[in-house]
């Protein structure tokens, strides 16, 4: 499989990354433990979890996922063949009270304790990328487009940088990056690295697929000119562009069919886009699932596409977008149809 440098911190990373969230929820430890050795069989090397996980939220499954990779990593006895992304949550009262009260921060004493955490629960020694996975800030992330000026405090960006240095320098992480950051918080984040000779961002993780192509909007140029590529998340939008929900269809065991509140893909816009991508899949002989993803993998300004799947088929399935090429005239009908729905689904 194709692999594309991570930043500039020498690392490679395959162009299909393995997302992880459903780990300890959707999937068991013995599903996941499938899951990855396909996916490492298949040349997948960066495997993306979070200390939030899984999800949905819930404080009896937070960590679980870091847990069961660590688990793998172990019995496996792999570690020197992936790459291992996770994440440090954001501040989020309202919603994950359980970790360290809602009021994480950026700051040194906050990173120490929730990479602490997360090395004990993968069972390593280091993390090959450490992820802001929100902004502490009230910005636009999390399906809201526009955003509404509010006074709020956050971690300078330089204290957070000197954390992260620290811990690069410790040698427990190799590299850091964003995540659902927006093009104001990453160049100052960029700036500031430059200004006191410290590591910069490696990557940002932002939502980017057919139905949301906002990314192209600020952080495309960002992440080309400044080396700071993107890691796709929702690449088929909740699996909503894979056509299994159109008509109001609700497969047994699916995310939105066992969790309907997550409706971010779903509108009456999103679903007449996704109809239309479905049509033009089937009518060139392509998987819908996978002309999506492929869409994805073929832009300039991305690092890799984490893909998340629940069964060994749909897993296998995605894996199958790293050798496809959209021909010319499909990209031109998804432009079409892009212009005819431009981004419904926030």
């Amino acid at each position: 499989m194709e692999k594309r440098p991570l930043g500039d911190t020498g690392i490679e990373v395959s162009v299909i990354g393995l997302g992880t969230m459903t780990y300890g929820e959707q999937n068991t430890p013995e599903e996941a433990f499938a899951q990855l050795d396909l996916a490492l069989e298949r040349g997948v090397n960066l495997i993306d979890t979070a200390e939030l996980y899984a999800i949905p939220p819930r404080p009896e499954t937070c960590g679980r996922t870091e847990e069961i990779i660590g688990d793998w990593l172990t019995q496996r006895g792999n570690r020197d063949r992936v790459v291992i992304a996770t994440k440090i949550a954001g501040p989020g009262p309202d919603w994950i009270p359980w970790i360290r009260g809602g009021r994480t921060r950026f700051d040194r004493r906050h990173i120490r304790k929730a990479l602490d955490g997360s090395l004990r629960r993968l069972r390593t020694d280091y993390v090959d990328l450490y992820q802001l996975h929100w902004p502490e800030r009230r910005t636009n992330y999390f399906g809201q487009l526009g955003y509404t000026p509010a006074e709020d405090e956050f971690t300078p960006f330089e204290e957070t940088l000197e954390a992260l240095a620290e811990e690069i320098e410790r040698g427990r992480i190799r590299a850091w990056g964003l995540s659902n950051e927006t093009p104001w918080g990453t160049m100052r984040f960029i700036a500031a690295a430059e200004r006191l000779g410290l590591p910069k961002p490696a990557s940002v993780q932002n939502p980017y697929n057919l139905l949301n192509r906002s990314y192209e909007i600020g952080m495309a140029e960002v992440s080309w000119r400044e080396g700071c590529g993107l890691l796709a998340y929702s690449p088929l939008g909740f699996g909503v562009l894979s056509g299994k929900y159109l008509g109001g269809a609700r497969p047994p065991g699916a995310r939105l069919t066992l969790f309907p509140d997550y409706t971010r893909y779903s509108g009456p816009e999103a679903e007449a886009a996704t109809e239309a991508y479905v049509r033009l899949a089937r009518r060139h002989g392509l998987d819908p699932a996978q002309m999506a993803l492929a869409f994805v993998n073929s832009r300039p300004f991305l690092t890799s596409t984490l893909i998340g799947a629940t069964t060994l088929e749909q897993l296998e399935t995605n894996l199958g977008s790293a050798e496809l090429e959209l021909p010319d005239a499909v990209l031109e009908e998804i432009e079409a149809i892009h212009r005819r729905h431009p981004n419904p689904a926030p």
